[in-house]
């Protein structure tokens, strides 16, 4: 185990918790050799266990030998960095509320055809630039039975440090992929789509013919702009959450955990 006690933010290794810019650490010139940033013992070892590499931990000195100490002893070949907790808190710009921080490789990316292979239930996730709101629906989905997720390129990366901790590590339980805005490759696939929109030819979300899909791919946008008129004209299904007392929408997490359940396989 090499600890390592900082005194400076400029101590060299510390540069993946401190300078990188989410850009930076995702290097999209360069996605081999992206980093991301997971916090809290419970979500770095969600994310070993899926078989993610860690490559430096940032933590608090009380967890080396706390909740930081399986970690460290599993994977005694990575630097541990450790300092006072002011120091710490300049670092991260933020206090660390569970004390470890974890720098880790990102995977290779998978591929539309390798998350849809053996699904029966997909979200698409198209412009939710919202980093929560990312993090709170791949942990829907990872519960209420939902097999892959897609984004279309003007979403929010998942690997985003605070849908990391949102998601409450779901985002390493789920298969995903980046995917362009067309749907021709998800019917090539053998799903039907349905859109999730307030239109005139919306149909409610427990009209039974959505259930009786074997493969259905639920298309969430935004809450403000909603999906695009492009989107909707082109989906199998447009479909709706019928609302009361005076509510028009849901905020785009929480139409998903209701998508979700409804519309899982029985």
């Amino acid at each position: 185990m090499a600890v390592i006690e900082i005194s400076s933010l400029n101590h060299p290794g510390v540069e993946l918790f401190a300078t990188l810019t989410e850009a930076q650490l995702r290097n999209r010139l360069d996605p081999e050799k992206g980093i991301f940033i997971a916090e809290s013992p419970k979500v770095i070892r969600i994310a070993l266990e899926a078989g993610y590499t860690p490559l430096a931990l940032l933590c608090e000195r009380k967890h080396i030998e706390g909740d930081a100490s399986e970690i460290i002893r599993q994977h005694s070949d990575i630097p541990v960095y450790t300092g006072e907790r002011q120091l710490l808190s300049q670092i991260t710009g933020y206090t660390l509320t569970r004390g470890v921080l974890c720098a880790m490789r990102r995977p290779p990316l998978r591929s539309m055809e390798e998350v849809c292979r053996d699904a029966r239930r997909i979200v698409v996730i198209d412009g939710v630039v919202d980093t929560t709101n990312i993090g709170a629906i791949f942990r829907s989905a990872a519960a209420l039975g939902i097999d892959g997720v897609l984004l279309t390129t003007n979403s929010c990366d998942p690997l985003n440090r605070r849908s990391i901790r949102v998601s409450m590590g779901s985002v390493f339980l789920m298969p995903w992929a980046w995917i362009d805005t067309s749907l021709e490759g998800l019917h090539e696939a053998g799903f039907k789509t349905a859109a999730m929109a307030l239109t005139e030819q919306s149909i409610s979300i427990d009209n039974p013919i959505l259930t009786k899909q074997p493969k259905l791919a639920i298309i969430m946008g935004t809450e403000g702009d909603g999906l695009p008129q492009e989107t909707i004209g082109k989906a199998d299904y447009v479909v709706r959450i019928p609302m009361s007392k005076g509510v028009d929408s849901l905020n785009v997490a929480a139409a998903s955990a209701v998508a979700f359940w409804q519309l899982r396989v029985r």
